[in-house]
């Protein structure tokens, strides 16, 4: 992709920028709240590597501005919003497509793009510092991998839970990404819950704060952008890709109140955005998304027909296997799994966080990211079509930080994490019911729960069952077990999985310094 000229002009007109107008002290965030990036089986590696791909796939499709001062004089404002960013230091960069709908979106890895309708638009440059805070924040909190995350669920069932399968081989991110829908502007990574836009909101206040602009701005242009929706002001689509959560002015209010933000007045940089508005306007009017797609080009909201096409053919949908899945899963489905060894070896997790005693002719596979392991037989794990595999018997151990995505809440108890992912496991395994109530347990020492999951496997087609063990550790995270059979087998194979969850020993110091 082409590079953007953030370094040289940038930094000039930045400087020019700052010379001219008096920046008061930034003021000290008192209490931000703290907003949990999602569950993501992604790393942020992966994240640049998926975002730097679909970027080179977007430009061949969106008219990018050519207009050397406007391009210069974005990538001020943005740099110095991106280093303000909270979490990874992602190699943000900002490109301005030609084109007047207002609107502007976020691909993985800091890859950030804006219509020249917001530019035109907005009223004040903290206006438009917010709707580019707004996308920092999409970046910085990982939604778009976060969707591809749930969207690669849906399809990969339980084993994503274990990391992402590879039975020894590397892991391969383009054919996971195939798997939900390829690369490019993908509709998983560009369109977000009404949750993710809180927690958007609430990141870009934040940001706003840090590099010296009035959060507030940010809640104002949404507000206009609102009113324009419903009279044709071309602001529909951003609200189609952006859904605006519930009393979103009051929220951010309230977390510029809360981070002593609202009073900041930055010297304005107002006169060089009223240059660089006149300027466009001189250039005369920009098309429309639609009016580029009808040409050929592909916008923000029109995604690739081809990929669509190719999605439904495949059964590539949030709530379906795909097809061959299911019909060679079921072929593979009655083949006999040599028993549970009595024999027993020590297993260790490579970071040190736990250990267990596992049979000695299963096999564990750990997740080349983070902590998952999964144990499995020979013929536990069964390849059930486009690169995917599904756990017909086997043990999971992972890692879960409880009420993930979420704003504020903290120190969870193990019935409230329990519960947690339970509905995480659900939301993409919605074949499986409680079987059981929850029970409480003691776990290596500290509290537990235990519960019994059942339903139709949409892989197998027969009862598969499924024991969630979970422990409460020192930082309010738990470790998790999943112990997966057929119904049909399970008895047989519940005393290999007693004699594991009674050998499990956990270091919780591990953890925590691997999560810092």
């Amino acid at each position: 992709m082409h590079k953007p000229q953030s370094t040289t002009r940038g930094a000039v007109a930045g400087a020019l920028l700052m010379s001219l107008t008096l920046v008061p002290a930034v003021p000290v965030l008192a209490a931000p709240t703290q907003v949990k990036p999602g569950f993501n089986v992604f790393s942020a590696e992966q994240d640049v590597e998926i975002g730097r791909q679909s970027a080179v796939e977007a430009e061949r499709q969106l008219p990018l501005l050519n207009d050397r001062n406007t391009q210069s004089y974005v990538e001020s404002v943005f740099s110095r919003l991106a280093a303000q960013a909270p979490g990874t230091k992602f190699p943000y960069q900002i490109r301005v497509i030609n084109a007047r709908d207002i609107n502007a979106f976020a691909l993985p890895g800091g890859f950030v793009y804006v219509n020249r309708g917001v530019l035109t638009s907005a009223r004040t440059e903290g206006e438009m510092a917010g709707v580019l805070a707004h996308e920092i924040s999409h970046v910085a909190l990982r939604h778009g991998t976060n969707n591809a995350t749930k969207a690669y669920m849906a399809q990969a069932g339980l084993g994503v839970l274990g990391g992402i399968l590879g039975r020894g081989r590397p892991t391969n991110t383009a054919q996971i990404i195939n798997v939900i829908g390829g690369l490019g502007m993908n509709a998983v990574f560009l369109k977000y819950s009404r949750d993710a836009e809180t927690q958007a909101d609430i990141v870009g206040a934040q940001i706003l704060a840090r590099a010296g602009y009035d959060p507030m701005e940010m809640a104002n242009f949404f507000e206009l952008l609102k009113q324009q929706s419903g009279s044709g002001g071309g602001a529909s689509q951003f609200f189609s890709d952006h859904p605006a959560p519930a009393n979103r002015q009051a929220r951010i209010q309230q977390e510029a109140k809360a981070i002593g933000a609202t009073n900041v007045r930055r010297a304005s940089g107002d006169g060089e955005f009223a240059r660089v508005q006149a300027n466009l306007r001189g250039m005369g009017t920009a098309p429309t998304m639609a009016e580029i797609s009808r040409g050929g080009g592909r916008t923000s909201s029109s995604y690739p027909s081809d990929r669509t096409t190719q999605g439904r053919q495949d059964g590539r949908t949030s709530s379906s296997y795909p097809s061959g899945r299911t019909s060679q899963g079921r072929q593979q489905g009655n083949a006999r799994i040599e028993a549970p060894s009595s024999q027993y070896t020590d297993f260790r997790q490579r970071n040190d966080f736990f250990e267990m005693q596992i049979p000695s002719n299963w096999r564990a596979y750990e997740a080349e990211n983070g902590f998952g392991v999964t144990i499995a037989p020979e013929g536990g794990i069964v390849d059930a079509g486009n690169g995917q595999e599904s756990i017909r018997y086997g043990v999971i151990v992972n890692h879960y930080d409880p009420f993930e995505g979420s704003s504020g809440r903290r120190n969870a108890s193990i019935d409230q994490a329990t519960t947690d992912l339970i509905n995480q496991i659900r939301q993409s395994n919605s074949h499986l019911r409680a079987a059981s109530r929850g029970r409480r347990e003691t776990i290596d020492g500290q509290p537990g729960m235990s519960t019994t999951l059942s339903g139709t496997s949409p892989v197998t087609g027969e009862e598969e069952r499924v024991t969630l063990v979970t422990r409460q550790m020192g930082d309010g995270h738990i470790l998790y077990t999943l112990l997966i059979a057929p119904g049909r087998d399970y008895n047989l194979v519940s005393p290999a999985f007693n004699r594991m969850v009674q050998s499990l020993r956990v270091n919780d110091d591990a953890a925590h310094a691997s999560n810092q």
